[in-house]
Formats: C-alpha cells, sequence, structure tokens
C-alpha cells in the first residue's frame, strides 16, 4: 500500500509541473502576442510631420507612445538614417507607419529590431532594385504639378496642390500647405531600394481611392505583394491621413494589436 501510495504521489507531483509548465509555455505565448505600445509616424515628400497631427492626437488619446519623425528630405540615406535615429529611442518593438514616400523609407527603415510591422498609408512599398520614379511610369499618376528647381529639389506648383495633393481638406489648408512646403531632393525618387522589410515583418496598407500622386493602381499591387492587411478608403485624396485620421488611426491600432501575433 505505501509503495502504490508513493507511486500516486509521484504520478500527482509529476502531473502538476506538467500543468505548471503548461500554463507557462501559455502565459509567455500571450505575453509574446501583447499589442505594441510605440509607434513611429513618418511623413512623405512635399511635407512635414505636421499633418500627423489628427492621427497622433487619436492614438495618443487611446494611450499609446507616439513619435513623429522628422527628417530632411534632402536624400533617400538623411531620410532613413533620421528615422533609424527616432527607432533607437523607443523602448521597445515599435509599429512604423509611412506615408507616400514615407513608405519607401519605412520599408528599408523597418529592418531595425524594433520594427514589429509597418503601415502604408498611400505609400510606395518598394522591392528591392526598384524606384518610385520607375514604378510610377509602370502605374502613371494623374498629376502635372511637379517643378524641379535649378539645384534638382521637386515641389508642387501651388496653383494645382490643393486639387493634385488635398482635395479633401478645407481650401485654406490645402492652400497654406500649398505654400508651406517642404522641398524634396530628386533623389529620393530615383534611389533604388535596397531593403524590403515587408518582406519579412507583418504588413498593413490603407488605399486611397481618390489619390492623385500615386495611381490607387499602384497602391493595390503594393498592398497584394506584400500580402498586407488592407483597407480602402473612398473619395480620399493623397492627404489621406489627414482627412481620414479615424480611419488611418484605427488601421494602426490593428496593427499594434495584431502584430505580435504567431503566425
Amino acid at each position: 500500500m505505501k509503495t502504490r501510495s508513493l507511486k500516486l504521489s509521484k504520478l500527482r507531483a509529476a502531473l502538476a509541473i506538467a500543468a505548471f509548465a503548461l500554463t507557462s509555455v501559455g502565459m509567455a505565448s500571450t505575453a509574446s502576442a501583447a499589442p505594441v505600445h510605440n509607434i513611429v509616424l513618418v511623413h512623405g515628400a512635399f511635407v512635414n510631420g505636421a499633418g500627423w497631427k489628427p492621427v497622433y492626437d487619436i492614438l495618443v488619446k487611446d494611450g499609446y507612445h507616439v513619435s513623429v519623425a522628422a527628417h530632411p528630405l534632402t536624400s533617400f540615406n538623411d531620410d532613413v538614417t533620421a528615422v533609424k535615429r527616432i527607432l533607437a529611442m523607443q523602448d521597445g518593438p515599435t509599429i512604423l507607419v509611412g506615408h507616400s514616400y514615407g513608405g519607401a523609407v519605412i520599408s528599408n527603415a523597418g529592418e531595425d529590431a524594433h520594427v514589429a510591422g509597418l503601415v502604408y498609408i498611400a505609400a510606395h512599398a518598394l522591392d528591392v532594385g526598384e524606384t518610385e520614379a520607375a514604378n510610377g511610369k509602370l502605374y502613371p499618376n494623374a498629376t502635372k504639378a511637379v517643378k524641379k528647381t535649378d539645384d534638382g529639389f521637386l515641389y508642387l506648383d501651388p496653383a494645382f496642390y490643393p486639387a493634385d495633393f488635398a482635395a479633401d481638406l478645407p481650401k485654406a489648408q490645402a492652400e497654406f500647405e500649398a505654400n508651406a512646403q517642404f522641398l524634396t531632393s530628386a533623389s529620393v525618387f530615383t534611389t533604388p531600394a535596397t531593403v524590403a522589410a515587408w518582406k519579412t515583418k507583418p504588413s498593413w496598407y490603407a488605399v486611397a481611392k481618390a489619390d492623385r500622386m500615386i495611381n490607387p493602381d499602384l497602391e493595390r499591387m503594393y498592398a497584394r505583394r506584400a500580402n498586407a492587411h488592407t483597407i480602402e478608403i473612398d473619395g480620399a485624396s493623397h492627404a489621406v491621413y489627414e482627412s481620414h485620421p479615424k480611419e488611418v488611426a484605427a488601421l494602426i491600432e490593428q496593427a499594434a494589436q495584431h502584430a505580435q501575433d504567431a503566425p
């Protein structure tokens, strides 16, 4: 009887250890799937980070730690370096968000170990060797507003900016932005991509269905190729991150909540 009782006692102990181990594994799995707290927002060409404020306000209200990267638009390498500098300041996993040309920047900077997921907002998601200029020829946009300075910087003709970049913004706001542009080195549009982080990081994509700066079909190609979780926003201009901040913020929060889910 004593021998049988001892065996039962050992069996119960073994079962208890196994149950604890399974519980610990479950807890670890749950922890790894915790929502991402940090978000870094990256602007595109011709603008600065101020346009992200409506999205920023929603995300901060919902409890996220949000940084807006300020990059100089002087060269592709300068811009990637500036974004990586902000990523290095994050205290944990981060969702990296890019609008327009900012998508090319996050596709490169997204290899950073801090980055848990990528969100493209009417943005270029280049493959290695591709350029924005070449892809734009495959999927022509609707704007004729692009002008070039004598020293090789691009801007949008202010007369066309409201209709081509910001058709769904209030007229006064669009006109102000037209006359407050950040001129952008033409070289950023012809620099071939060397990294395509969307191949290894989960991605989300918002297509602006009325975009005149990037052909919506090019946006759809990028989203499809990256196997991104995709939404399409009706009536949205290229300034979709300003004109539809609720939809954009919701997509970013979806990425934050699911980027670390087990594949």
